[in-house]
């Protein structure tokens, strides 16, 4: 709001100055009137500077004489002006000890006959306005005319302000619809709005939730499982990780195939590798009966633990520990894990296998500190001695008979790993 006032007082070339015959008093009490500022940018310094100091009934005692100074003005020069009044007359409410509803609806109803430029724009923030005073009604009401309004020549623009109206105006009746769907005996009267928006292309997260909820309602599955699929499979639509969560909560409320859940998680995998999901999904992988899916599940849980946000979580680790014993019964499992962890080398030592982790996780998770401390020696052989000899003495029994010697450098210092010993 300050950074418009201060475009505003830049200045604006061909006003003309007002006379200051104008006075407004906006009491009923006989507080003392102020007199109309000589033009518009020392009227938008007042009220800057009344907001500035939070002086709310200062500041909307100017802001009446502003509208005023504008209608002196020619429309071409005033317009310019429309959103800034617009924003500051409703920063100046929220703020104001005395403001109402009605002030609000009376702002909102002037400005949105102001002029056509902000119309769709603003009929939006007042039914968000009604809506967060409980007047769902009424904002769905203010919806369905901004839905019908038209000016001139459809622009761009003006078509996707109409289906952002269109689609709020559905997600009010999802609300309505929660609080009667006993009474509703379809949902046809709920949905129908929705069904609109959902034809065009676009990111329609909260719309999609709200119908496949009224859907699932009244036991339409056929219909629900064809919009999610549609929202997550159609190339028209932007790409978007949630439409694959959508699509396989779904499935799994209804008891799919493992093998149909594991065809959705495998793309959202592709979108984001680090997704909560994905533990789910290398977990499907893990107990499939296609020896190839173990295989997968490593890719999968290994580039889980890329990500720092997974680095402490036990049961990540524990899944990594269970794929990796089910790998060992192969038998070219060690070729495996080596192929996977060859890009890793360099960095995962340091992402995962220093003695601060160590030392951190022995305070904060002992289990997974021994977790890790089973997985060192197969992940990362070279750092296996220098973290866990100290928290786990014991351990270097089981470091592989046969180990290449190699180096690694951690906090500092160098650590050779045994080699076998020449004959």
């Amino acid at each position: 709001i300050m950074d418009d006032l201060e475009r505003e007082l830049q200045p604006l070339g061909d006003l003309e100055d007002l006379e200051s015959d104008f006075s407004e008093d906006n009491s009923s009490k006989g507080e003392k009137k102020l007199k109309l500022p000589l033009s518009t940018n020392i009227c938008l310094e007042h009220i800057r500077e009344a907001m500035l100091h939070h002086r709310w009934e200062e500041a909307a005692e100017y802001m009446a004489c502003y509208p005023q100074i504008l209608e002196a003005i020619s429309q071409a020069n005033a317009q310019q002006f429309k959103e800034v009044i617009w924003r500051v007359a409703i920063e100046i409410l929220h703020h104001h000890p005395n403001s109402t509803m009605e002030d609000y609806n009376i702002i909102y109803e002037r400005m949105k006959h102001s002029g056509f430029r902000h119309y769709l724009m603003i009929s939006l923030e007042h039914s968000f306005h009604l809506l967060l005073h409980g007047q769902i009604e009424d904002a769905k009401r203010h919806l369905a005319v901004a839905e019908s309004w038209r000016h001139g020549k459809e622009t761009a623009a003006q078509f996707q302000r109409i289906k952002l109206i269109q689609g709020y105006r559905s997600l009010l009746d999802y609300i309505i619809w929660c609080e009667k769907k006993s009474t509703y005996s379809s949902s046809s009267k709920a949905t129908q709005s929705t069904t609109v928006i959902l034809k065009d292309p676009g990111v329609w997260d909260p719309f999609i939730l709200s119908y496949v909820e009224m859907l699932e309602f009244y036991e339409n599955h056929k219909e629900a499982l064809q919009v999610l699929n549609d929202y997550a499979y159609n190339n028209n639509f932007p790409p978007n990780p949630n439409a694959h969560v959508y699509l396989y909560q779904y499935l799994k409320r209804h008891d799919a195939s493992e093998k149909r859940l594991i065809k959705v998680l495998k793309i959202l995998h592709t979108l984001v590798p680090s997704h909560e999901l994905m533990l789910e999904y290398s977990s499907l992988l893990l107990h499939s009966e296609k020896q190839s899916n173990t295989q997968k599940a490593l890719a999968v849980v290994l580039e889980m633990l890329d990500f720092t946000c997974w680095r402490s979580n036990l049961d990540v680790w524990m899944c990594l520990k269970a794929v990796i014993q089910k790998l060992q019964k192969q038998v070219d499992w060690e070729n495996i894990v080596c192929e996977k962890m060859v890009e890793r080398k360099d960095w995962w030592p340091a992402l995962h296998f220093t003695s601060f982790h160590a030392k951190k996780d022995s305070e904060e998770n002992p289990e997974l500190l021994e977790v890790k401390a089973s997985l060192t020696k197969i992940l990362c052989p070279g750092t296996f001695v220098f973290i866990f000899v100290e928290r786990f003495p014991n351990m270097t029994q089981m470091i592989p008979q046969k180990t290449h010697t190699s180096t690694y450098t951690l906090i500092g210092k160098q650590v050779k790993t045994p080699g076998k010993k020449s004959r």
